[in-house]
């Protein structure tokens, strides 16, 4: 298998909490602009949660590997349901 998901989700998600990040650092200022959220830099805070969270799905993608995949013939559990599906009809060959 070439690509697991948590890869582009993570960068992704990287990628938008930076953006978030940088936008509520730019604002940081204006408290104006957060008097909805009771002051909060609510987009500092969301931006670095979102980019923390990215960055441990990149990474986790990236350790993962093709360790969590196993043909169903490779354990003793997936040889006794391969063998009950061929007994009952339900594979092709």
């Amino acid at each position: 298998m070439g690509l697991d998901i948590r890869i582009p989700v993570g960068a992704m998600f990287a990628v938008i909490g930076l953006l978030l990040g940088v936008y509520g650092l730019m604002t940081a200022g204006d408290m104006h602009v957060y008097e909805k959220s009771l002051l909060v830099n609510i987009n500092l805070w969301w931006g670095a949660a979102m980019f923390v969270f990215g960055l441990a799905m990149f990474y986790f993608g990236r350790q993962g590997g093709d360790a969590s995949v196993h043909l169903a013939e490779e354990s003793l559990e997936g040889r006794a349901i391969e063998k009950r599906e061929h007994c009952a009809g339900l594979e092709g060959d």
